[in-house]
């Protein structure tokens, strides 16, 4: 299914039934990057996934992409397909872009299950500064050696070790395929500079509706950057820390743990 929004057109899949989830996916992950998460989701809930403008099948009417950009096509999104809140799990860059849409338009999201968000604003002034700078540094690493060169720099940032990816049994990691790669260019070349120009929205937090659950996975290192601001994150809201098994990357390597996980703090948390 297609939605126009300001500037884009945005393809998304609703599967399963029960409350709506909006998944808003990480890193290059477009509608299909979470499927395996939404096989098992799918029996407790209406799942709602979407490529990003820009990605796979959502195309962009203008090149440049803000953070606000992508916000507003999750709350179109949210207002074309929900009939009251909904509840979120955000992951990674999907987390901040969560952290946005709770902080601006908190009567669209219930509860929000924001995992390791990559968001240097919500680190203190100095990490802040630094992490911007290391991502304009991937950019640079991109843009002179392609992705077989940005991929083991972006890993190690996260904490992310691609030699050592334990997964639940019967899962079977997806192919690096065309598709992903395009979808990797893009997100580094252009998603990582909305990134970095993102001001945050802290003052929106501290008063939004929104219940928002901080989460971090089980094995991420602590001392990488979106551990740690899953820790800032869950100082600011005042809650605890949710794990989630596997790494930055368990939503894929670990479905079915994360589907139950995730029913325990929707519900139970």
């Amino acid at each position: 299914m297609l939605l126009p929004t300001d500037g884009a057109t945005i393809h998304y899949e609703l599967r399963g039934t029960g409350p709506l989830l909006f998944i808003s996916q990480s890193g290059e992950g477009d509608a299909g990057r979470t499927v395996d998460l939404v096989d098992a989701l799918e029996g407790d809930f209406t799942c709602l996934t979407y490529d990003r403008r820009g990605l796979s099948r959502s195309t962009l009417d203008r090149p440049v992409v803000t953070m606000a950009d992508h916000v507003d096509d999750a709350h179109r999104l949210l207002a074309h397909v929900a009939g009251g809140p909904a509840l979120m799990l955000g992951c990674s860059f999907g987390a901040v872009i969560g952290l946005h849409l709770a902080a601006g338009h908190p009567g669209q999201v219930e509860t929000l299950v924001a995992h390791e968000p990559v968001a240097p604003w919500l680190l203190a002034e100095a990490d802040a500064r630094a992490h911007r700078e290391e991502l304009a540094h991937l950019q640079a690493v991109y843009a002179e050696g392609g992705l077989a060169a940005a991929f083991p720099a972006i890993a190690a940032s996260l904490g992310i070790d691609p030699r050592d990816q334990e997964t639940e049994p019967g899962v079977t990691p997806q192919p690096m395929d065309e598709r992903r790669r395009a979808n990797f260019g893009y997100f580094i070349a252009t998603e990582f500079t909305a990134l970095r120009e993102d001001p945050g929205c802290l003052d929106g937090l501290a008063t939004t509706t929104t219940r928002i659950v901080p989460a971090a996975g089980r094995t991420t290192i602590p001392t990488v950057y979106d551990h740690v601001a899953a820790h800032r994150l869950a100082a600011l809201v005042g809650r605890p820390l949710a794990y989630f098994p596997g790494g930055h990357n368990g939503n894929t390597t670990h479905p079915r743990g994360w589907a139950e996980e995730l029913w325990n703090v929707l519900y139970e948390g």
